[in-house]
């Protein structure tokens, strides 16, 4: 059962004013880059290091750098600093909650697309030779 907490949320955007909106659309397009999802999902496991981070992408350390940084500034992540090396973990574990349900959307649209798709492609039918004809 949704609490109030959930409802005022559900109806946040609704009243939003247009530079709340820009907010909002700034941080999903922190989520919009692939590596800087694949960065989120490793940063779900462990906080990290930019070089293990860059290792484990396949990508330059300044690379992930500047997602990372973007990440930041939206609020996604969180960095500090020990010694020589810059630390990284997630801020808010709710962006998973965004991503699997994201995630789920589309895995629900293939399925249909692939179901639409089967209506035009009937199972073949085997032969007596053993091969399939239409």
């Amino acid at each position: 059962m949704p609490s109030d907490a959930d409802d005022a949320a559900q109806s946040a955007m609704k009243t939003l004013p247009a530079a709340a909106l820009e907010q909002v659309a700034g941080y999903f397009q922190a989520l919009s880059e692939p590596t800087r999802l694949q960065i989120l999902n490793l940063l779900r496991q462990q906080e990290r290091k930019v070089g293990e981070i860059a290792e484990l992408c396949g990508s330059t350390a300044a690379n992930v750098s500047r997602h990372l940084s973007m990440l930041q500034q939206h609020g996604l992540v969180l960095r500090e600093s020990r010694g020589t090396s810059a630390y990284y973990r997630i801020a808010d574990a709710t962006v998973y909650e965004l991503c699997d349900l994201v995630c789920g959307q589309i895995a629900r649209q293939s399925v249909r697309l692939i179901d639409e798709r089967a209506a035009f492609f009937p199972p073949s039918k085997p032969t007596a030779a053993g091969k399939t004809s239409p």
